[in-house]
Order: structure tokens, then sequence, then C-alpha cells
């Protein structure tokens, strides 16, 4: 097709300018212009069709094997018809969709990584991704599955006894019994590991626990929580499984967050709540053994801020391929296909370091100054995308309907909770200098 035919599909533009200025004009262009005038016509009668978009750009969920990528698309197709409808209505009215719990019970994950005890049994690694996939969606409900699995089972794997696991652990991975996890307190948030404000002191064949305990999530209607206290005669911490309604325990549900507000946090109140010897985890007798639980949930909260990154990210790149300004799409723009290569960025970035956190777990390796490095870049680095995704969205992005909104905000408790920047950072900090800046 000829220069001449092509531009008389302009029609009334064609008919408004001067044919032979535009033939004189043409005749003094050389090869590589025409083309380009070519090319720029024939554009012109396309439709607009965006790549398929993928945050998972270095392909890492190749490395799951066949039947891990299943339950990974599972969980997936699961929060893309059950919760991604209902997840901001549920944020903006701060209530947790209780209605699921017995559909995500079907998925058989929770207490993926444990050993027995009725444990579906897989590896951390297909656990990191289903984190993420939760978080890609809702923050808050893959912060509800994450004490779940996590902290409540993981406080009783890691320091119950037999009896208590068994007792326990299978109820939970069913999602028939639900748990809480009460370790911060209202003045105690960094610093647990140098002394609890709750108390307990043995009674005879009893414990009597006193104090409070602040930002405690699932615990408005868990079934049973792990309340950690300092033993007033040793002065060491000791672990207990509440059960809900025991007389002296108190929760009350905290107000007005701007984050996860679909996680129900709680204000826990124990007075004189006594807790028999049944029901101390036999398995802990220091915070040492506290920390076994944070060292292995710390890893999974890197992951939920890769979820958060990769929702933002994948919301905002959608965004620039339908937001039409001065008649294209604004991912024609530069300057927005430069924030967008910046988020992906960091997005693979720390999906890379979740990823390689995820197989030395597997491989028995990994180190608590380990896990600290993820959470602390994980989370900083989610900070910066979301911020970057909330930027391309202008003036919309601070309305809910768009979901980037509630990634922004939701990073913010992704970078504080399971252990602040600066207490990680200090963490690794000991570690490579041999020196401890801990006050």
């Amino acid at each position: 097709m000829s220069v001449f035919s092509s531009l008389r599909k302009f029609g009334k533009v064609f008919s408004q300018i001067d044919v032979s200025e535009t033939i004189d004009a043409l005749g003094k262009l050389n090869q590589t212009e025409l083309y380009q005038i070519m090319k720029i016509i024939k554009s012109k009668g396309k439709v607009y069709q965006p790549p398929e978009i993928d945050g998972d750009y270095y392909h890492l969920s190749r490395f799951l094997t066949p039947e891990e990528r299943e339950i990974q698309l599972k969980v997936r197709e699961f929060m893309n018809e059950h919760v991604k409808p209902i997840a901001n209505d549920c944020w903006n009215k701060a209530k947790f969709p209780l209605e699921l719990i017995p559909k995500m019970a079907e998925l058989n994950i929770a207490g993926l990584t444990y050993e027995g005890y009725d444990s579906p049994m897989g590896s951390y690694l297909l656990e990191g991704f289903i984190t993420m996939e939760m978080a890609r969606v809702d923050t808050s409900i893959s912060t509800f599955f994450g004490v779940q699995s996590g902290l409540a089972m993981g406080s009783i794997y890691f320091c119950g006894s037999e009896e208590q696991k068994w007792k326990w652990l299978p109820a939970m991975q069913r999602m028939e019994k639900i748990g809480a996890f009460g370790l911060t307190e209202p003045n105690v948030g960094s610093a647990v590991a140098g002394g609890l404000e709750t108390t307990c002191k043995r009674d005879g064949d009893s414990w009597v626990l006193n104090g409070q305990k602040k930002w405690i999530g699932n615990a408005t209607f868990a079934d049973l929580t792990i309340i950690w206290a300092r033993d007033l005669d040793d002065n060491q911490v000791k672990g207990f499984i509440v059960e809900k309604g025991t007389k002296g325990f108190k929760a009350e549900k905290q107000e007005d967050k701007m984050a996860l507000r679909t996680v129900q946090n709680a204000l826990i109140t124990l007075t004189n709540c006594e807790i028999s010897e049944e029901n101390r985890l036999q398995e802990c007798n220091s915070f040492k053994d506290t920390s076994k639980v944070l060292k292995a949930t710390r890893a999974g909260v890197a992951w939920q801020a890769v979820g958060c990154a990769r929702g933002a990210y994948e919301c905002a790149l959608e965004y620039s391929t339908q937001r039409y300004q001065f008649g294209k799409p604004i991912a024609s723009f530069q300057l927005v296909q430069d924030l967008l290569v910046q988020m992906l960025t960091d997005l693979t970035a720390i999906q890379s370091m979740a990823f390689h956190l995820s197989k030395l777990q597997d491989e028995g390796t990994m180190t608590d100054q380990q896990a600290s490095l993820a959470k602390v870049a994980c989370t900083k680095h989610t900070r910066e995308i979301v911020g970057h995704a909330r930027e391309i969205f202008g003036g919309n992005g601070i309305l809910l309907e768009h979901n980037i909104a509630r990634f922004v905000a939701d990073a913010e408790a992704l970078y504080t909770y399971e252990g602040t920047k600066e207490v990680n950072s200090l963490i690794v900090g000991r570690d490579i200098t041999g020196i401890s800046a801990f006050v």
C-alpha cells in the first residue's frame, strides 16, 4: 500500500491539508523517515491489546512441583472468586468474613509445614507462594491465615507437648478451631525479649495470669489464644493456651485502624485469669522457645510483603493500560513505563529474596538473621512499590474502589509487625559486626 493511499484514510484531516505541500514534504524524507510515517499510519487502525499481566517476571513458580503449582492456583482461584469481590467492603466496614473460613478450610493448607498431627505436609516454598497469593488480593486475609497457621498453630507445634499437639493441631488444621497469638502488649512491643508486663504465677495445679495484650489478631472470635507471660518466680517467659470463655479473659476489638482493617485485632485484659497446668505449653521455658515460632513466621511476613507489592503492581499495570489521557493509554507514556519498571525491579528482587529464604527453610539452614533481613528488605521495598502504584493512579488512587489505597495502607502494618524494621536491622547488624547495638 502506498503512502498516498494510506493518507486517504484520514478523510477529513486529509481534506484540510495542502496536498502539494504534503507531497513536497514527503519527497524530502529519507527511507527511514518514510518507514516511520507508514508505521504510525498503520498503527492507527489497530486495537490496543495489552500483554497478559504477571508479576512473577522471572517465573519462579516453575520451581514448584506440578502438585504444588495446582495448590497455588487453587488458592488463587479461592481468593479471586470469594475474597476479591468483598475485600474492599470488609476493609471499609472493618468486619471479618467469618463465612469464608469453611471454604478456606477446604483448601487443606493450614499447618502445611508441620510434620504429623494430620498436617497435609508441604514445603516452606509452597507455603510462601500460598501466603503471597493471599496477600496479592487481600493482606488482611493473609494475616488471618498467618496467625492461624503460623503463630497459633506454630506455638503449639514448637512449644507444646505431644498430648497438646494431638488435642489442638488437627482441629486447627481443619479450621474447626481458630487461634490467636498474644505476645505484644500496650507498653511492650519490640522489648518483649527484655521483659513482659503480663505475669503468671503458679498456684497448685493452676496458673494465675494478669496483664494486657494489644494488637492480637483473631482474638475477638478465636477459640483459643496463646498468651505469653513472665513467670514471677523465675522471671522466664511461659506460654499458655487460653480457651474462649475462660473467666478473667476479656478481648475488646480495637477500632479506627488505618491498616489491615478486616483483621479483628483485640486488646486483651487478663484479670486473675486461672489456667490449668494442662494448658501451659509444656516445652516453653524461656523467650528462646517463643523465638522458634517468630523465626518461622517472620519469613511468612516477607512473603506477605511480596504479595502486597505484587497486588499493587498488577493493579497499577492493569490500570495504566485502561486509563486514557491525551487520546492514548497512560501506559504509553515514558514516565509511567519508568515507574512500572521500577516497581517490577523491586518486586522481582524481593520475590527472589523470599524465594531463596524458603529454600533455606526447606534445607533446614535458615537463620534468625536471614529471616530478619528478608523481613526488613521485603517490607521496605513494598512500601516503595505501593507508593509508585498509587502515583500511577493519580487522584483515583485514594479511592477504595480501585483497590490500591488498601494496598498502600496495609503495607504500613507489614512494615511494623513481626518486629519493626529497626529491630530486625539490629538483629542483622549484630550478626555481621559481632557487636550488639540493642539498648
